[in-house]
């Protein structure tokens, strides 16, 4: 009983920083993108 509430704990756990871990990257490349595009449009204001 307690190695299966182990494992389940674990697998969650694992899928939990992994999905963390894409958001993250996912949301980082995005707003790199935002803030390359809102120093282009800066850029030409000048």
């Amino acid at each position: 009983m307690i190695k299966t509430i182990a494992i389940i704990i674990l697998s969650v756990t694992f899928f939990g920083v992994l999905f963390f871990i894409l958001v993250r990257n996912a949301l980082k490349r995005k707003l790199d993108i935002l803030v390359e595009e809102e120093k282009k449009k800066s850029d030409n204001l000048d």
